[in-house]
């Protein structure tokens, strides 16, 4: 069984009397193993941010499914959800999402505070966390002291803290400038040489470059994948870079 198994996946918005209903998922099936690296990639409009937030348990598909190791999270009844995705799922949001009025350490504590975890459980895994991570000396400060990319580094310790099954991260280099985007960059690909799994919507070819397989999509549809293999970030972006041309002037990539 794989790790994550998307089956048939559809997703039909109405609109506000019912009518104009708009296919945003249409037939998406994929599977990924633990310990993969995918980004998700397709023009504005393709679905991928849609697929993300089912994936997330932030929205229902109309139909299919999403297994996470054998669970159907589409059936998970609406009061169990919020506990369900603290204790298995990392988010990392474009914009960071942290609270101002809370120091960074508050900010990363947050979701075990919610999961009424012991202080020292929690001190335990912010040191190891922080230090990983290289924010160790920002811990005290509040989000608009630090930087870009310290507040993503922040927004992924809180992703990571809880230990969850998998990463999903909505273009998680969208705000920061090109060097903080490479040390993101960087960071995601040792949490994942580390065997954590991730799933990352991003318009960034070079961003998608660093990902062990890339999903596009076009029209609600998987249109094509491409896997690492032994190829390196060079010829992984002339590919994407490729396939991308191929999808916006309405070519076939299959």
């Amino acid at each position: 069984m794989s790790y994550i198994e998307v089956i048939g996946l559809k997703k039909t918005y109405s609109g506000r009397f019912g009518g104009n209903k708009v296919e945003a998922l249409k037939n998406v099936s994929f599977s990924v193993e633990e310990g993969e690296f995918i980004a998700v990639m397709g023009e504005s409009g393709s679905g991928k941010t849609t697929l993300l937030n089912i994936l997330a348990a932030l929205d229902k598909p109309t139909g299919g499914s999403v297994l996470l190791r054998g669970t159907d999270i589409s059936r998970i009844r609406e009061a169990s959800l919020a506990e369900f995705r603290r204790d298995n799922l990392g988010y990392v949001f474009q914009e960071f999402n942290l609270l101002d009025t809370f120091t960074v350490e508050d900010n990363i504590y947050l979701p075990l505070v919610l999961a009424a975890k012991p202080f020292r459980e929690m001190q335990s895994k912010l040191m190891n966390i922080s230090q990983r991570l290289g924010i160790a000396g920002i811990l005290k400060k509040y989000p608009y002291e630090v930087s870009g990319g310290q507040k993503q580094r922040a927004a992924v310790a809180r992703a990571l803290i809880t230990e969850p099954m998998v990463i999903l991260a909505d273009e998680p280099t969208g705000a920061l400038d090109s060097k903080s985007s490479d040390d993101l960059l960087n960071l995601f690909r040792d949490v994942n040489r580390g065997g954590m799994t991730i799933i990352m919507v991003t318009h960034s070819v070079k961003a998608a470059s660093v990902a062990s397989r890339v999903l596009f999509i076009r029209d609600g549809e998987v249109y094509h994948q491409i896997y690492r293999g032994g190829s390196d970030d060079e010829s992984m972006y002339q590919k994407i870079s490729d396939t991308l041309t191929l999808i916006a002037t309405g070519g076939d990539a299959k």
